[in-house]
């Protein structure tokens, strides 16, 4: 079993508490894009920034608005403008090392962006009393995305440091957008990881506690998210309500009916409308409705179903209410398949490591991750693929009092990946 350095550990805990400080949601994290590229430059690692690696036209919800107003935080923050020029105004960091000995070609993927929560303020919370609380409104590292970059950064470091022990080529992804299943596509489809033997993925917390490891097979969930609009005609609502076409209440007969699809015999389905936005004020025929929604099924073919459903009855209640709608996918990801032999090398390490008291499957996770575009793209061209979870004690993600306990759970995590490395790329 490999040891970690003092000095490794050490710089993971300080670069998560960096991070932690600063979180930026999905497509605005150019500060944390900047964070990465410093640290992989100094390790003499070759790396492309987002404009670089992602496809564009596979991109997922990305507003211009909010990347204007991300970068200028960024500059004002001290990032320099030749960096933001440099990114073409798209996030993360995709990097490559090659020991020039033949070997297998791993990669491993991090994702990079933060959740919109504001952090708890209370003494007692873990970021407060450590001082590295979160300084942007609204925006928190409550998923644990900063504890995924700063392992994926130790790894970097640890194959520099030892790389004449190691043969083959490591890739290191640090995606943006995974919120809302926005960036894993653009990643997938541009091509970086088209040459991958194994790529290996990973997150803190969900099921497992401190001392726990879970090793995932399938279980998360293909998903789709729709943003719907309608748009009616306005009207005054005493004088002439004749003229106008409620978009509002096409947009509510249509929540309804969406929440009535029905469910499917082979697997898991799910629908929700999670938010429904209409009218103009209390005298007038609402003309616009916007919604957010969105289906989930155990494969894709289900998820297609649910999406199929949605689109017929929306498209149905514009026509019953004489409206227009128009329907626009702004996330997705597939469903979670590895393969077995990866995840037998993960349980076997991670039965080894002293802190860890509990190895499960997790197979029944019904969440979803958009690394499984990545997985899907690896494994369709013949590589392999492996998921695991390390645990911490949590209150639950996306919370304003979610925790970590850095010390003790990012060692599991660094140590996880950098023993499979050992094993798999000995020189």
């Amino acid at each position: 079993m490999q040891e970690l350095p003092l000095q490794l550990v050490t710089q993971m805990i300080a670069d998560r508490r960096t991070i932690h400080k600063r979180p930026e949601l999905g497509w605005t994290e150019f500060e944390t894009t900047y964070f990465i590229a410093k640290r992989l430059e100094k390790l003499q690692i070759e790396f492309q920034l987002g404009g670089g690696f992602l496809d564009r036209a596979s991109v997922h919800g990305r507003d211009e608005q909010e990347v204007q107003t991300a970068i200028q935080r960024a500059l004002e923050h001290g990032v320099p403008k030749t960096f933001i020029e440099k990114t073409q105004g798209y996030t993360g960091v995709a990097g490559i090392f090659d020991t020039g000995r033949p070997g297998p070609t791993i990669a491993i993927r991090a994702d990079i962006d933060a959740v919109p929560v504001q952090e708890s303020q209370d003494e007692a919370h873990e970021s407060v009393m450590g001082g590295y609380c979160s300084e942007i409104p609204m925006v928190m590292h409550s998923c644990g995305h900063d504890a995924h970059t700063a392992i994926l950064l130790a790894v970097a470091e640890w194959i520099v440091e030892n790389q004449d022990n190691l043969c083959g080529k490591f890739k290191f992804v640090f995606q943006p957008s995974e919120e809302g299943v926005r960036g894993g596509l653009s990643v997938a489809n541009g091509g970086f990881l088209d040459d991958v033997d194994e790529l290996l993925c990973f997150h803190i917390g969900t099921k497992c506690k401190l001392g726990e490891v879970g090793i995932c097979e399938k279980g998360f969930l293909a998903t789709s998210k729709l943003n719907v609009t309608f748009e009616g005609v306005p009207a005054h609502a005493g004088s002439n309500p004749e003229a106008g076409k409620s978009a509002l209440l096409a947009a509510c007969n249509a929540a309804t009916l969406i929440s009535g699809i029905p469910r499917h015999s082979k697997g898991l389905t799910r629908v929700c409308v999670g938010k429904l936005i209409a009218g103009e004020s209390r005298n007038v025929i609402p003309a616009h409705a916007a919604m957010e929604i969105e289906t989930r099924g155990e494969t894709g073919e289900l998820d297609q179903y649910m999406v199929n459903h949605v689109c017929r009855i929306v498209n149905s209640a514009a026509e019953a209410f004489d409206v227009k709608a128009r329907i626009e996918t702004v996330g997705s990801a597939v469903n979670l398949e590895t393969d077995h032999e990866i995840s037998v090398r993960l349980q076997k390490i991670a039965e080894q490591i002293e802190s860890v008291e509990r190895v499960a499957y997790y197979n029944d996770i019904a969440a979803s991750e958009d690394c499984t575009w990545l997985i899907k793209r690896v494994r369709d061209r013949g590589g392999k693929a492996g998921y695991f979870l390390f645990g911490c004690n949590h209150h639950g993600h996306h919370k304003t009092d979610f925790t970590i306990q850095d010390e003790v759970s990012l060692p599991v995590g660094l140590r996880m990946l950098i023993q499979y490395l050992a094993e798999r790329c000995s020189g």
